[in-house]
């Protein structure tokens, strides 16, 4: 474009006043052709200065110049800035953020400050853990606030941990306790959802809540789980942490750590866990109760695969171990089923506080229970119900079984502990019927009876109670042997009546029984209750040869150290049964199961007794049997008593017999104690009449001792060999003196008793079960006696105590104090009847003790004889066969002669299903 400048255009020239055009002011939308100013520097754009040129003034005069050197402010628009929006929004969000962080500070330092000082702040001990083993070694389960042992991370397979990584927290290896990416994806996809959709703790956050905190779902539980979490991972390894999370985390059906949970689901140890039992375990974390195959098998395969896949993902395993661990949906979920074992492992728990008091650290509690007769058992209990039950009306089994010293061996508490923990072998008291029959007879044997006593079966009243028998039917007169094999009602009432009810409740404690009882005559029917255990045991000393035993079943207990904590010994209460009684009680609960109630039980080449018994209205059936090798115990019924068509004799005894069949197989067949004790040897004091106390013999100071034939019950001449120290006795045969032992084959040996090739105590010195050295030549225990008073010389350390720590009466040899026989305690200086091992009875007349009578093995009495007026000692009982008069007038029994013929006449009527 072509410019031309005029003259007046020129600096300084002065307006043209002749006629040429003035500038007039334009109207919106004209042209405007560029000009250049008055002044070169003032000009600016309207653009770029933001304002308009003045303009003109009235009248055609030109306007007033601007003041140099200043600019006319822009008006009715701003300055336009580049990227305004966006910094700005930084800023905003800088103070946002700054404000934000202030705030989370406080926070975090307020609810801080309520949690303890850190420097208190310690891992919490784990709950200890009962591990119950068999006697055999093998697991039978574990006990305790968590039910299964800790178990350390270096012990586990590789997948296990990563199993649980990958399903809980991915990226645990690599945060510092909280994760903050976690956090921020948990947020997302809960937005996205419009619910919260899963937690965003981590491992180390679970730990810290489990171990510190209460699960209250607050801002401030959250926040302190995060303090504590960066906590943890501060002062312990990442290997730890996992370790303790696994451990103390909980997966449902009572199972707390990865043990438990291997044990309880699957049955085998965590450190032997497959891939695919791995990856369910670790499914099951997120909802314990919802995803756990015991209750939900199917959501619990679900979630084995999303673990699956998990551990894929993040490289623990390739896809194609993935998809071979996989259970197929269709497939169902083989989980551990609880079996009889549980029962026993409740009732070891139950005994620890009276073992060992309050536990505070693992134990491992080794059991006498033999795991194979404890399966067997389990199986026989089961498939009897199952096949039997519906068609007698009954639904609960329970069964007992026991070496004969007591040892449990295998223990039923009903037929599935999954679906009832209640223990009817230990826990349940019900009536036992006539299993409890044999203490009645017992009583009467200690009486002066014996099996072939007559009695008359048939109705009577009594203080207005009739007893009577189950079948309804009365044979008249029966022997005693007759009686307790048909188990007839009225002649264990008679017998009750007769030795009194107070001495039939006597009989039964110093057995076993523990259960409390009331002196009342039904008791000869077994209407008291008493438990499973107690009463299988109680027929223990019928095995063993007259030995009071205490059921045991716990061997040892060690803390997790090897330190013993508890050992098992052979004491007991000793000699419960005189050997003659013994020997009539076998005779009679053989021919029960022989000819008998019992006689549906059986096993092959055994020689064996037992009792039936069936309560009121067929409530209850038992049968309780033993060999020489092993004693057990059946029970049947229901839970709430409902009557069934059950007797003793038939589901328990076949229970019994095909149970102890198994039980037996293998061993070295038995019999029995009988009657074969003659030969045997029994030490006595001699009792000097005059004084009533142990007479002294003047040459050596020591008290005399006389021994008598355990069979006749005749005194034996003896003598002590001067040049062995042995026991000799004359053989009246050859008018010889043998050794002691030669016609003694059969000799019971004491629980614990180590002998040698001849029979006779081992190592030279005989100590008794206490530990008090035994005298061989007298049986007492060795100890000086002050031959002016006839008294023992005064122990000089204060008193006499066993290996034990029982102070000892060094009178007696006897520790001062103990029970025995149930409700007799042996007092300092109290004489012991070395026949029963029983304390001698004081007599009424205030004389002494009294002397064993040889023909009956019971204490004499003290008589005045008419004749001369003094007194002297008789027999208390009749040694001979002794008839027992009813209590009611009911005619007098007419003896039956032939044995065989009163057995087959009973057989005609009452046929074998009685009770």
């Amino acid at each position: 474009m072509d410019f031309r400048i005029s003259a007046d255009d020129r600096v300084g020239a002065q307006p043209n006043k002749g006629g040429k055009p003035q500038a007039t002011a334009r109207g919106k939308g004209q042209r405007v052709e560029p000009s250049m100013g008055h002044s070169v520097g003032v000009f600016v754009d309207d653009e770029r200065s933001g304002g308009a040129p003045p303009p003109s003034g009235p009248k055609g005069k030109a306007p007033k110049p601007p003041r140099r050197g200043k600019a006319q402010p822009a008006r009715g628009k701003k300055p336009k800035r580049r990227g305004g929006f966006l910094m700005g929004l930084l800023w905003w969000g800088f103070v946002g953020a700054l404000w934000a962080g202030i705030a989370v500070i406080g926070v975090v330092v307020y609810y801080g400050a309520q949690l303890p000082s850190s420097n208190t702040w310690a891992i919490p001990d784990r709950p200890p853990n009962i591990r119950i083993l068999a006697a055999d070694g093998s697991l039978i389960s574990n006990r305790g606030a968590t039910g299964g042992e800790a178990i350390t991370y270096r012990e586990l397979p590789y997948y296990v941990p990563a199993a649980i990584i990958a399903s809980e927290d991915r990226r645990y290896m690599s945060h510092f306790g909280v994760d903050p990416l976690g956090l921020i994806s948990v947020a997302i996809e809960s937005v996205q959802a419009g619910d919260v959709t899963r937690g965003a703790s981590t491992i180390t956050q679970q730990v810290a809540k489990n171990l510190f905190l209460t699960p209250d779902q607050t801002l401030g539980r959250k926040v302190q789980e995060a303090i504590l979490a960066v906590w943890l991972e501060q002062n312990y390894t990442k290997e730890e942490i996992l370790e303790l999370y696994m451990n103390r985390v909980y997966f449902g059906a009572g199972a707390t750590g990865i043990e438990a949970a291997a044990q309880t689901y699957f049955g085998v140890s965590a450190r032997n866990l497959s891939l695919g039992q791995a990856a369910m375990l670790a499914g099951i974390l997120p909802a314990p109760s919802a995803y756990n195959p015991k209750s939900n098998p199917e959501r619990a395969i679900e979630r084995q695969r999303l673990s699956l896949n998990a551990m894929a993902r993040d490289g623990y395993i390739t896809a194609e171990e993935a998809a071979a661990a996989q259970i197929d949906p269709s497939q169902s979920v083989r989980t551990r089923v609880a079996g009889s074992e549980d029962y026993v492992a409740d009732w070891v728990e139950s005994l620890m506080t009276a073992y060992l008091g309050e536990i505070k650290t693992d134990v491992v509690v080794q059991t006498t229970i033999d795991f194979k007769m404890q399966k067997d058992a389990e199986f026989i209990v089961k498939e009897m119900v199952a096949s039997e039950g519906p068609k007698r009306g009954f639904n609960q089994g329970a069964l007992v079984a026991m070496d004969v010293d007591g040892t449990v061996r295998a223990m039923v508490g009903g037929v599935d502990y999954q679906a009832s923990q209640y223990n009817r072998a230990v826990t349940a008291k019900r009536q036992p019927g006539s299993t409890f029959k044999p203490f009645v007879y017992m009583a009467a044997m200690e009486k002066g009876y014996t099996p072939d006593t007559l009695a008359e079966d048939a109705k009577f009243t009594y203080n207005g109670w009739s007893p009577g028998n189950a079948s309804g039917k009365y044979a008249g007169t029966v022997t005693l042997r007759q009686g307790l094999a048909y188990s007839l009602n009225t002649i264990a009432a008679r017998l009750a009546i007769d030795v009194t009810p107070q001495a039939v409740i006597d009989v039964a404690t110093r057995m076993g029984i523990s259960s409390p009882l009331q002196p009342v005559p039904s008791i000869a029917l077994g209407t008291q209750e008493v438990n499973l255990l107690e009463l299988t045991s109680a027929y223990a000393p019928f095995a063993n040869g007259g030995m009071g035993v205490i059921p045991n079943v716990i061997t040892s207990i060690q803390a997790k150290d090897g330190t013993v904590l508890y050992q098992a010994s052979d004491a007991g209460p000793g000699r419960v049964i005189d050997p003659n009684v013994l020997a009539e009680m076998n005779d009679m609960l053989e021919t029960a199961v022989e000819v008998g109630t019992g006689k549906g039980a059986n096993l092959n080449g055994w020689q064996f007794g037992g009792k039936t018994g069936t309560s009121q209205e067929a409530k209850d059936a038992l049968f309780v049997g033993y060999t020489a090798a092993m004693v057990t115990g059946v029970w049947l019924g229901n839970d709430d008593a409902t009557e069934t068509t059950l007797s003793g004799g038939n589901v328990p005894a076949a229970i019994w017999s095909e149970f102890m069949t198994k039980a037996h197989a293998g061993k070295q067949i038995a019999q029995i104690p009988g009657g074969s004790y003659e030969g045997q040897l029994v030490a006595q004091p001699v009792i000097d009449p005059a004084t009533g106390q142990a007479a002294i013999d003047p040459a050596t100071g020591q008290p005399m001792t006389q021994y008598v034939d355990a069979g006749t019950g005749q005194p034996v001449q003896t003598m002590v060999d001067p040049a062995t120290g042995q026991l000799m006795k004359l053989d009246p045969t050859t008018g010889q003196y043998v050794a002691a032992n030669a016609l003694t084959a059969n000799q019971p040996i004491q629980t614990g008793q180590m002998v040698d090739n001849a029979g006779l105590p081992a190592g030279g010195v005989i100590v008794d079960a206490n530990g008090v050295q035994i005298d061989p030549a007298t049986g007492m225990p060795i100890q000086q006696i002050d031959p002016a008073t006839g008294l023992p010389v005064a122990n000089t350390g204060g008193m006499l105590v066993d290996a034990n720590g029982v102070q000892i009466d060094p009178a007696t040899g006897m520790p001062v104090g103990q029970v025995v026989g149930g409700n007799q305690v042996i007092q300092p200086g109290q004489a012991i009847d070395p026949v029963t091992g029983f304390p001698l009875q004081a007599q009424t007349t205030g004389v002494g003790q009294a002397p064993i009578d040889p023909n009956t093995g019971l204490p004499m009495m003290l008589v005045i004889d008419p004749a001369t007026g003094q007194q002297v000692w008789v027999p208390s009982a009749p040694a001979q066969q002794q008839q027992i008069q009813p209590p009611a007038n009911l005619g007098q029994p007419v003896p039956i002669e032939n044995e065989n013929s009163q057995r087959t006449l009973m057989d005609l009527i009452f046929g074998g299903d009685q009770n």
